[in-house]
Formats: C-alpha cells, structure tokens, sequence
C-alpha cells in the first residue's frame, strides 16, 4: 500500500506543477477559452491541463519501475502500463492539437480509434465472459477488439461530454479511480496473489493526476484540461478496467469476501465499471440528443439543459453543483465495488444511507442554504450571476 501512495504523490505533485508549464504553452499557442455568452468563465482561460496530467501519469509510472515491490513482480505489470501510457499519449496529443486549432470531430474519432488499436496490438482488450453457469466464454481477437473499442471510445467521449463546469471531470475521474483502486486492490487480497497489479498501479497514478490538476481547476478554473485532459482520463480510466481481465483467471474475478461465488457482479465490473460510473453524463449525453434531434437541432448544438445546467436552476452555486455531481460519482462508483466484493446487511445500509443522504444534498439543500452567489448585493459585480440569468448562457464544456 506504501507504493502505491507513493505513486499518487508523485502523479499529484509534478501534475501541480506541470500545470504552470501547460499554461504557459497553452498562451504561447493560442490554446484558451475565449469568453462566450454561453460560458460561466469571465475571461480567456487557458487549455493544455492534460499535458501536465500526462506528464504526472509518466512520472509515476518512471518512480513505480524503481520500486522493489513493484519492479520485482511479473514483467507485463509494467508492459501492460507502458501500453496504455503510450495509448493515452496518441489521444492527448490528439486533443492538444485539437485545443489549438479546433479539429473537427471524425479526425479526433479517428485519433481515438488509433489509440484503441495500439492497446488490441498490444494485448490490452477483453478476452472472455465469466456465465453464471460457471463456464468461460472466449472471445476471439476481432470480438475482443470490438468491445475494447466500443468500452473506450464511449468512455473517453463520456469524460469530454461532462467536462463543463470547473472541476467537474477531473472530480469524477479522480473518484472514479480512487474506487477502481480498491477492487483491485482488495481483488488481490482476497485471492491471496500478488498486491502489484497493473489496474492498482493505473488507478493509484490516475487519481494522483486528477488530484493535483484540481487545485488549479476547481472553480474558479486557472486552466482546463481541454480535450487533451478529457480524452487522455478517459482512456486511461477505461484501459485500467481493462487490464484486470488480463491479468486475472475468471476463477479470481469471482471470488468475493466470502470465498465463495455469491455472483457475478465482481466479473462484470471491468466491462461496467467505466459505463456505470459515467452513467449519469451519459443519461446526459443520450438525452441531450434526443432532445436537440426532436427540436429539429443539431445533436452537437449546445443548450442549456444539462443536468449541471439544472443543478444551477434548482438554486446551486457553481461549487457546490460540482461537488453534488462528485458525490453521485462516488455513490455510483465505490457502491458497485463494494457490493461486488462484500455482503451482508451492514454494507446494504451503508449503501442505503448514503443513498439516501445524497439525494438529500441534492434536493433539500438548495430550499435551506442559498448559494453564497446568490447574496451579491449587486449583481453586475459578479459575472456568474450574469451568465446564470442569461437564459442563452451555457457552461464552458464541449456539448
């Protein structure tokens, strides 16, 4: 465990202070958010946050290889790392390049399948189901390549769809790998195999990533991570869940606390995991183009009816929408993983009570404690109350 909280501090410090090196490049180049009518920012804001994110992601991996308990342990730990390292690259210089010219969709679609095809090449993809009547189901190579594609391309689209309010994405992603941490974690445990896993080691450095990119991201943002960071989280946080198929038996997968089989949840958590921690942006996403399709509007034609939109209707402030938001993303996330591992009453109530007080947060919260953006006497001295009141405003993400 000490290892791997090295390689969180390491992701987070040089991710923090790759970011004044981001931003710089990102002014340099022209790479910043120009203030729009639909945007809450009030001035230009610079991209390129991924650029630092990636740099945190290398660093850990480079300190992680020089560690006893993790260089000493089967070779493909680090051979299966370095693949989606190199993965994430090719889509983060993709998103660079699109954060300063503004390249149009099918050449990022394109630059996501190329990163895709590098992890099937290099053996990072689904290769089997686990039936409940015990059997495994063997994928061929053309259908494992299909499902690692379709799990990774949704999953970094996903990101970027929900990057739209400060900190929003790197919050999610940061949970969300905080809690794929602990399934892998606790899967070796309970298995009694080795504690140094490829999955542990991603997730460890990912939410090390997401951490330290917050501080300059949390509202008010200094930087964003643009589609370089958006694109570059989600593929790591999809490939990471992908590993665990690699590197367990489908016997492993489906031990529990208990020892024994109780279900198959803990075997489908690396194909649903990234789907259902991102299941709320993309009720989102699907809604979104539903809704524009049947206006007679372009799918890809921004408004303002964004859950995040509607958090801020419902009498959130900025801050505190991003942090209901992270909430939900933490319920979703480590609920899953730790049904999948324990049972019993006591983890069911926990559930249900965090269930329930989420909700609560969500609802009742705004009816007994206005936003603090709220209380500004005059109101052209805040520019968030002004985008709020504008009925054609709209966050600063992509959709």
């Amino acid at each position: 465990m000490r290892e791997y909280l090295v390689v969180f501090l390491v992701a987070t410090a040089v991710t923090y202070l790759l970011t004044v090196v981001a931003r710089e490049i990102a002014m340099r180049t022209g790479a910043v958010a120009k203030v729009r009518d639909r945007d809450v920012h009030a001035e230009p804001i610079p991209y390129l946050g991924g650029l630092a994110m990636l740099g945190g992601l290398w660093a850990a991996y480079v300190v992680a290889r020089e560690m006893p308990f993790l260089s000493k342990e089967t070779p493909f730990v680090f051979d299966d790392a370095l693949a989606v390292l190199i993965a994430g690259t090719v889509v983060c210089a993709v998103g660079v390049v699109d954060d300063i010219i503004d390249l149009d969709a099918l050449t990022k679609f394109g630059g996501q399948v190329l990163a895709v095809g590098f992890l099937v090449y290099s053996g990072v993809q689904f290769r089997y189901f686990y039936q409940s009547t015990g059997e495994v189901f063997t994928l061929d190579t053309a259908q494992g390549a299909l499902l690692t594609a379709l799990i990774v391309v949704t999953t970094v689209n996903a990101v970027n769809f929900i990057d739209g309010l400060d900190g929003l994405a790197a919050g999610v992603i940061g949970i969300s790998a905080s809690a794929f941490f602990l399934f892998c974690y606790s899967l070796a445990y309970l298995n009694d195999v080795s504690l140094a896993t490829t999955g542990a080691l991603l997730s460890a450095a990912l939410a090390g990533a997401c951490t330290g990119f917050l501080v300059h991201n949390f509202h008010p943002a200094r930087l964003f991570m643009g589609d370089s960071g958006s694109m570059l989280i989600g593929l790591v946080l999809s490939a990471t869940a992908i590993t665990v198929t690699t590197q367990f038996a489908p016997g492993d997968l489906a031990q529990g606390a208990d020892g024994a089989r109780a279900s198959l949840l803990p075997v489908l958590i690396p194909f649903a995991l990234p789907i259902l921690i991102l299941i709320v942006p993309l009720g989102d996403l699907v809604l979104a183009v539903v809704r524009r399709t049947r206006a007679g509007r372009s799918p890809f034609a921004p408004d303002k009816q964004h859950l995040h939109h509607r958090l801020l209707e419902i009498g959130h402030s900025h801050r505190r929408a991003v942090i209901i938001m992270w909430l939900w993303a933490g319920l979703i996330a480590f609920g899953v993983v730790v049904a999948s591992v324990f049972t019993g009453p006591v983890v069911w109530a926990a559930l249900g009570v965090s269930l329930i007080v989420t909700v609560s947060l969500t609802f009742a919260l705004p009816l007994v404690h206005a936003p603090l953006v709220d209380q500004v006497l005059d109101p052209a001295e805040d520019p968030f109350v002004q985008t709020r009141n504008d009925p054609d405003a709209e966050t600063s993400g992509t959709l």
